[in-house]
């Protein structure tokens, strides 16, 4: 069995979908609440690193330290050890900044469900192949990576953020949409009232039923969409053979 370094910035997050595709792919996830103090574990016995979102900035070491232990680790997983690596929204953005590009705050953020669009960059990488040229995902940020890294590919965009997929050579991909968000991860939020009380702020009353509503239809091309790029992932990076 292979194993996957986690990094987990919120209490309740998770892989989501992606959960299912590591049993089946001999994947054993380890998460490290970095958020909670736990320290970063020696990379060397890891094959695969997977960072989640979260509420923090990438900017805000002051406030969070261990946004800078995460950044290095980041660095020396993707450009020293050059293994593979996925990361979601502040994944996304961490894996920017690691690597000497600039996140800061979007000028509109997006919440909720909207269009990410392939680049030409994005239709020829071996990361999109089959993907659709224009996919519905799902969005939950308010920062944006602005300048990407030495070697950064960008694979899709959004008429709100011009960097909605990075690729760092053939083994680290990221998005800044939420493609890990599944039935069972909205479906949770319900039984979370930070998350409803949070949304709700920014959406107004009654958004979490308005998200589901819209987004539930949606997922079983979502799912479709993201297993096609964790299976051009596997292969591109070599994790699984």
């Amino acid at each position: 069995m292979k194993k996957a370094l986690v990094l987990q910035h919120m209490n309740h997050d998770h892989p989501g979908r992606f959960l299912d595709w590591f049993a089946e792919d001999g994947i054993v996830p380890v998460p490290v609440r970095v958020f909670e103090g736990q320290e970063i574990p020696s990379l060397a016995e890891f094959d695969f690193m997977f960072v989640l979102g979260g509420a923090q900035d990438t900017w805000q070491e002051a406030e969070y330290p261990y946004l800078k232990a995460e950044k290095q680790a980041i660095r020396e997983w993707v450009w020293d050890r050059a293994k593979p690596y996925f990361g979601v929204c502040l994944g996304h953005q961490l894996l920017a900044t690691a690597l000497g590009g600039e996140v800061a705050l979007a000028d509109k953020g997006e919440v909720g469900v909207f269009d990410v669009t392939l680049t030409e960059e994005g239709t020829a990488s071996p990361f999109m192949a089959g993907v659709p040229a224009t996919q519905k995902v799902m969005q939950w940020h308010h920062a944006e990576v602005k300048r990407v890294p030495q070697s950064g590919r960008v694979l899709a965009q959004s008429p709100r953020a011009s960097v909605q997929s990075l690729a760092i050579d053939g083994h680290a991909l990221s998005t800044q949409f939420h493609c890990e968000f599944s039935p069972q991860t909205v479906a949770g939020w319900s039984s979370m009232p930070s998350y409803i009380e949070t949304l709700e702020k920014l959406q107004g009353a009654g958004a979490y039923d308005r998200l589901v509503r819209e987004s539930y239809p949606l997922m079983p091309s979502m799912q479709r969409t993201t297993k096609i790029m964790w299976d051009n992932f596997k292969a591109a990076s070599g994790l699984v053979k």
